[in-house]
């Protein structure tokens, strides 16, 4: 008998013809395999029982990186012809097929990295069909060489037999190569340094003495550049905060293997497998105060007890910290994006050498380009030992989430902080890498070309366009622009929170036919009523919602300018409360004389206070009235200060601030204000005072 299969899901780039064709030949089979623009498609011709053994194990036991989410059958007329089973072309159509997110390197690639006899030996950029690069290659699907940014490497005769037997475990990988016909690797010096160019072997070396040396280098990965230095050398890592204008803002580092990890940080068995997992995302740990191992700078995370850890997911990270037998260097290295702050990652090698001139004193460049940024991820593990992405891109997209409502062709823009965006059509939704904060020219046309190349991948063409209801949002201009270039409908403006809410919903699998109650608490988002939300109880589900409860509003003074000074919040949420400014209080003693004055002038007359109704605005005021942070340089300092606060003490020590309740109805903190306060003049610990608000 003859069947036609065709596969849907994560089933190209992932080795999955290769493995239909082992299976095939297995059992003796006729036919042939080839990938299409919505999958796979499998034609298998031999005994029944065969084909249904055959069909059988395609579906229970598919490659380690494949995902498959349906299979079609189709019984045919058999040929009778016999014949062998092969690997067909590709089609070069738009479709639906399920391209994988780039993965660390695999143990086997690690073995031929680190064996002097095999002939990869070094090679910075060994990789097979179970892992490498894909997504930050891939410019076009269906997924082929010819269809990514490897298509400038003609494979050598002796690649090209490893990516034409079926045997082999680089059978169509398309990233394959090897020293003689692949991508290089080249150093650039900054002028003054007194370093020399270098390519390829000694390139890796002379970078690892720059490194080993208090140098700070630009390093270029699978999604863009990092700024590296030694996480152990406290002078590089305040060159670098210095450089970068990093404020406080903690750094990431990356351990040259899991036993260095455990030096550094506490580690549980999740976490554990989330940093060695090949999404290899940079995991919030608990650090280690210093021990046996690497003393890290004390710069990487000023008053933070958690330390974003990450371990090396390519062969030049490996390589980096060396093999056996190389001379000893940093086993922590700072791997900070490569990007001044508030613009894109950079990816583009001249780009490189031109923005980030000043921060690096060289540049460790490899000719292989990158298809589309794609920044790391940012994970945390939650008590109960499952993973919350706080950050998802390399690693993770552009896999898809299964919707389970179904959606025309959108685009949805994202809002202006830590933007993303999503593609949507029938019950999939494609998520594209993290950009950033939508401040500059430059971001934007970062997003634009996010755009298109994911929409490259998935064929998705929208008709619709979704946007933040906030006017002023750079992000909610782009959207308008975007319909009428395409000559598409006014974006559909959403709220803020009852985006968040929708989200939620969709992530848990819930249909939306019954309206939820949603909580949605964050810093800001632009409410109906044109004033500042973020302490929001709603009732919605996916087309609707109304405002149920939230948070008793207070004045921002000053704006932007009033979240950079938590103290000026506390001392307007003392006033929203009707309590006195008494000299004895953390924020009032923060307040110069003349803030104080200003400040009461604004409260009293309104003036630059727009009300809001956030959350995070109400824990950055308790930050400042517990100590924990009166200035806040950068996003969520001061809530995260209190958090650190609150994880000094053992507990609450039996005691919880509880909120009042006004009409709306709405949660007044007024009440929880006036308890902290009487603790804090009772002398009751700071740390005490900060978990008994949480």
């Amino acid at each position: 008998m003859r069947r036609r299969l065709t596969v849907r899901g994560t089933v190209q780039g992932v080795g999955f013809r290769p493995h239909v064709h082992r299976l095939a030949a297995e059992y003796a089979l006729a036919g042939f395999v080839g990938n299409t623009a919505d999958g796979v498609l499998i034609e298998v011709e031999g005994p029944l029982p065969d084909v249904e053994r055959f069909c059988e194990l395609l579906a229970e036991h598919p490659p380690p990186l494949a995902s498959v989410t349906g299979i079609g059958h189709e019984d045919l007329p058999a040929t009778g012809t016999g014949g062998t089973f092969t690997i067909q072309a590709t089609e070069h159509t738009t479709g639906r097929t399920q391209l994988p997110p780039d993965t660390a390197t695999c143990a086997d690639c690690l073995r031929e990295l680190a064996d002097p006899a095999d002939r990869r030996h070094r090679h910075p950029f060994v990789t097979c069909t179970h892992c490498g690069p894909r997504f930050t290659i891939a410019t076009a699907m269906p997924y082929d060489r010819a269809a990514t940014t490897m298509a400038r490497f003609p494979m050598c005769p002796a690649c090209a037999r490893e990516y034409g037997d079926p045997l082999d475990r680089r059978f169509h990988a398309q990233p394959v190569a090897c020293a003689d016909c692949g991508p290089g690797l080249r150093l650039v010096p900054a002028e003054g340094t007194g370093a020399r160019p270098a390519r390829d072997a000694e390139a890796l070396a002379r970078t690892r003495a720059l490194l080993a040396g208090g140098r700070i280098v630009a390093v270029k990965g699978l999604g863009g550049y990092h700024l590296a230095c030694d996480a152990t050398d406290p002078r590089a890592v305040a060159t670098l905060r210095a450089r970068k204008e990093r404020g406080g803002k903690a750094f990431a580092v990356m351990c040259a293997d899991l036993a260095t990890a455990e030096s550094v940080a506490h580690l549980t068995d999740a976490e554990r497998a989330a940093l060695t997992g090949p999404e290899r995302p940079i995991v919030l740990l608990r650090a280690r105060t210093p021990g046996d191992g690497p003393r890290l700078a004390d710069g990487i995370a000023p008053g933070s007890p958690h330390l974003g850890v990450l371990l090396p997911y390519t062969p030049v990270h490996t390589l980096l910290f060396g093999l056996p037998g190389d001379p000893p260097g940093p086993r922590v290295l700072v791997m900070t994006s490569g990007n001044r702050s508030g613009e894109p990652i950079v990816t583009d090698d001249a780009q490189a050498l031109i923005r980030l001139a000043g921060l690096a004193d060289a540049w460790l460049i490899h000719d292989r380009a990158v298809a589309a940024p794609c920044d790391d991820s940012l994970l945390r593990v939650r008590a109960d030992g499952t993973p919350q992405l706080l950050r998802r891109s390399r690693g993770y997209v552009p896999r898809p989430l299964t919707l389970p409502v179904p959606v025309g062709p959108a685009l949805a823009v994202g809002g202006d902080l830590k933007n993303a965006l999503c593609l949507g059509e029938d019950d999939q939704a494609w998520f594209g890498p993290h950009i950033g904060d939508m401040g500059d020219l430059a971001t934007l046309d970062a997003t634009r070309r996010a755009e298109a190349h994911l929409a490259a991948l998935t064929g998705v063409t929208p008709r619709l366009i979704a946007a933040d209801r906030h006017p002023g949002y750079q992000s909610t201009a782009h959207a308008r622009r975007r319909a009428a270039e395409a000559g598409l409908p006014a974006p559909v403006l959403v709220q803020h929170h009852h985006a968040h809410i929708a989200a939620a919903l969709a992530e848990h699998g819930l249909d939306g036919a019954t309206p939820v109650i949603g909580v949605a608490f964050d810093g800001t988002g632009y409410g109906d009523d044109g004033t500042v939300w973020g302490g929001e109880i709603l009732l919605a589900d996916y087309t609707a919602y109304r405002r149920f409860a939230h948070l008793v509003p207070a004045p921002l003074p000053g704006g932007d300018a009033g979240v950079a000074n938590p103290c000026r919040q506390a001392l307007a949420r003392l006033w929203a409360a009707g309590i006195d400014w008494t000299p004895d209080l953390p924020s009032v003693a923060a307040c110069t004389d003349t803030e104080r004055a200003v400040l009461h002038g604004q409260l009293t007359h309104r003036i630059a206070c727009v009300p809001t109704s956030s959350m995070g605005r109400l824990f950055d005021a308790v930050a400042s009235l517990t100590g924990a942070c009166h200035r806040a340089g950068h996003e969520a300092e001061a809530a995260l200060a209190l958090e650190a606060l609150a994880l000094e003490a053992r507990d609450a020590d039996g005691g919880e601030y509880a909120f009042g309740f006004a009409p709306g109805p709405q949660a007044d903190p007024a009440p929880v204000l006036r308890a902290l306060l009487a603790d804090l003049r009772r002398g009751v610990p700071a740390p005490v005072l900060a978990a008994r608000f949480h």
